[in-house]
């Protein structure tokens, strides 16, 4: 096997949490008193353009939530969208720890709308972490279209071979796969450091210690 020289790095789901999931819609409408079905309805026919880069945050809360009058402002919603987003600190520094003992070369790649990016990138340190980003938003293609692997691969220029992709989705990781790139579907952190260790990415980067002291 050729020796990894690059990670490919989603974010939701992976480097924290995801920046606007059905969990976090169905938060939404239990604080706010929306209507769920209503709301992921439109939602379903609008993300999509939103995380392509096509439509603004404001233009997507257009279609989906500020169609009609609420008794909460476009402000409110706004920031509660971009509380939803919480790092991982624990696969933050393992992934800063492989990168540093291997001098590896991180590429995030991630299906995300421009507002929740922006908000992201310092949030997780990506600026710090990441040595380019091929966000959806930015490409305007979206995973699992096999063109942003072939994007991403003609930006990094490196081998799929040489590359190790970690993403939360298991037929985004079957399309990588197809590429010839070394795919790990993240399940847990555990899981995910014996799949790195398998292609020669261990790491000295220790769990993080919770609350109660036990190893998390």
């Amino acid at each position: 096997m050729e020796k990894i020289t690059t990670l490919f790095l989603d974010v939701g789901g992976v480097l924290g949490t995801n920046g606007w999931d059905h969990n976090s819609r169905g938060l939404a409408a239990r604080q706010f008193g929306l209507d769920y079905a209503e709301m992921d309805q439109r939602h379903k026919m609008t993300f999509n353009s939103y995380e392509e880069g096509k439509l603004t945050l404001d233009a997507y809360l257009d279609r989906v939530i500020c169609y009609r009058a609420r008794s909460f402002s476009r402000e409110e919603f706004r920031s509660f969208m971009f509380a939803q987003s919480k790092p991982d600190p624990e696969m933050l520094r393992l992934i800063a720890d492989l990168k540093q003992r291997y001098s590896l070369k991180v590429i995030i790649t991630s299906n995300e709308g421009r507002e929740l990016v922006l908000h992201r990138i310092p949030l997780f340190g990506l600026d710090k972490l990441a040595d380019f980003f091929v966000f959806s938003c930015f490409i305007h293609v979206r995973k699992p279209d096999a063109s942003f692997y072939r994007m991403a691969l003609d930006l990094a220029q490196v081998p799929p071979e040489q590359v190790v992709y970690l993403d939360d989705r298991e037929m985004f990781v079957e399309v990588a796969r197809s590429f010839g790139i070394h795919g790990i579907w993240q399940t847990s952190i555990d899981m995910t450091r014996a799949a790195l260790n398998d292609v020669g990415l261990s790491s000295n980067a220790s769990p993080l210690p919770s609350a109660t002291g036990m190893a998390l």
